[in-house]
């Protein structure tokens, strides 16, 4: 079966996911930085490089269903490389804060410049109507199984 006779459903998802994970995997290979923290670093960047350390953990174990304790510990690996650091967010001593470092900064950004021609690639002549049609389509989806995975 090509992928042009797969019907919609959880195997074309999966598959999917595995060969973006992939892309993603070459894309990260040699710059220190896992799938898992790579998702910890982005969430951390596009929070504006200074985020509450709780809310990082939130944001990253909601959009992952990684384990609040896995979350943690990737934002203490990505510490420990020097891609992040625990800021003082209110001058009380405490680190509640997590920030990106520039060396973070600079390995992101080299990461993202290397990922947007290639998803460019893959969608980006895609007509709007469709891209919006499956927008729709795994939001719902994704929705249904948060649903899902709350009830159990």
């Amino acid at each position: 079966m090509t992928t042009a006779d797969q019907p919609f459903g959880t195997a074309l998802i999966g598959q999917t996911e595995k060969a973006l994970n992939a892309i993603l995997d070459r894309q990260l290979a040699g710059t220190g930085i896992t799938e898992p923290q790579w998702v910890t670093l982005t969430l951390t960047v596009v929070g504006g490089g200074a985020v509450d350390r709780a809310e990082l953990v939130r944001r990253v174990a909601g959009a992952t269903q990684f384990s609040r304790a896995s979350v943690a510990d990737r934002i203490a690996e990505l510490t420990a490389a020097g891609f992040l650091r625990a800021g003082d967010g209110d001058g009380d001593g405490g680190n509640d804060r997590v920030e990106v470092t520039e060396e973070g900064h600079a390995r992101w950004t080299r990461v993202r410049t290397a990922i947007g021609p290639i998803t460019q690639g893959l969608w980006g002549d895609l007509p709007a109507e469709d891209l919006a049609a499956a927008t729709r389509v795994l939001r719902t989806v994704l929705d249904r199984a948060h649903a899902v995975l709350a009830a159990a």
